[in-house]
């Protein structure tokens, strides 16, 4: 079963949702960290890296003796990757997106793509959890590719946990495309309910079913509970504000470690999620 974790907004408690449902679960787990802009479920699992990989891209490079500068590869490119003069080609690789569409269509074949690292993955075992993460390499613009190679280490044996990137755009896609259920994290604020509203757009168009998890629930106002009453979406848990919750993130300790007795609430979750997902609901 995978489970993604996604937010609407950053800093609802996103990855401590994530972490903690992971190390309260009594069976094999993955856990899949895909917030790589800003991986940090490391400092929470502390896994032992045992691997690494590059995560590389195919940019063009073009063999101005062959090319007659007819500007074909500057008409595919969507991204503006790829600039044509009179006599000379210009590439900006950091707005690759490695497609091969400037390769393929190049009535010279002139054109032939290299390997550019954009990112890294690492692979490691936190106790029994088998850990994964990417980081995106500064200044790269999109974080889509290094995302893919982390989901292709996803095993079908396992319970798998992805913590996925904030907000609604192409990188939190790509995470919990292919989830059998998506938590969504946020608080009871103006600005959480705003992006809370946003984030149900995008389970429901891809058809994910979802729940939510208030955090900080003890907070704010009542509009998150009566929106999702009102749209039908279960809320799956409500986590209280703690100034002990957030000494204890502030050191890199999970909740369930701390507090052991909120162990039972994210078993519970997990059971939740389960009878949510066979009745197919909010889809």
């Amino acid at each position: 079963m995978i489970i993604s974790v996604a937010s609407g907004k950053g800093g609802t408690g996103k990855t401590t949702v994530a972490v903690n449902l992971a190390l309260s679960l009594n069976k094999s787990v993955q856990f899949l960290d895909c917030d790589v802009e800003e991986p940090n479920s490391h400092i929470f699992l502390k896994p032992k890296i045992t691997k690494r990989d590059s995560v590389t891209i195919p940019v063009p490079e073009v063999d101005e003796n062959k090319c007659t500068f007819c500007g074909k590869c500057q008409e595919v490119c969507q991204f503006n990757a790829i600039v044509v003069f009179p006599k000379n080609v210009i590439v900006f690789d950091q707005l690759c997106h490695g497609c091969g569409g400037c390769s393929l269509f190049c009535p010279e074949k002139a054109i032939e793509e290299t390997g550019k690292e954009v990112g890294v993955i690492q692979i490691g075992k936190s106790g029994t959890i088998e850990f994964v993460n990417g980081k995106l390499s500064i200044g790269e613009a999109t974080p889509t590719p290094v995302i893919r190679r982390v989901k292709k280490n996803i095993t079908d044996d396992k319970v798998v946990i992805i913590d996925a990137p904030p907000g609604t755009s192409c990188p939190v896609i790509e995470s919990i495309k292919g989830s059998d259920y998506c938590i969504l994290v946020t608080e009871p604020t103006p600005f959480g309910l705003n992006d809370l509203i946003l984030a149900v757009e995008v389970v429901r168009k891809l058809k994910i079913p979802f729940g939510v998890v208030i955090n900080r629930a003890d907070l704010g106002n009542n509009e998150t509970e009566e929106y999702c009453k009102k749209e039908n979406i279960p809320i799956l848990m409500r986590i209280p504000f703690k100034k002990e919750i957030a000494m204890a993130y502030s050191r890199g300790e999970p909740m369930v470690q701390t507090f052991p007795e909120c162990k039972k609430d994210f078993q519970e979750l997990l059971t939740k999620i389960k009878n949510y997902s066979e009745k197919n609901l909010q889809i």
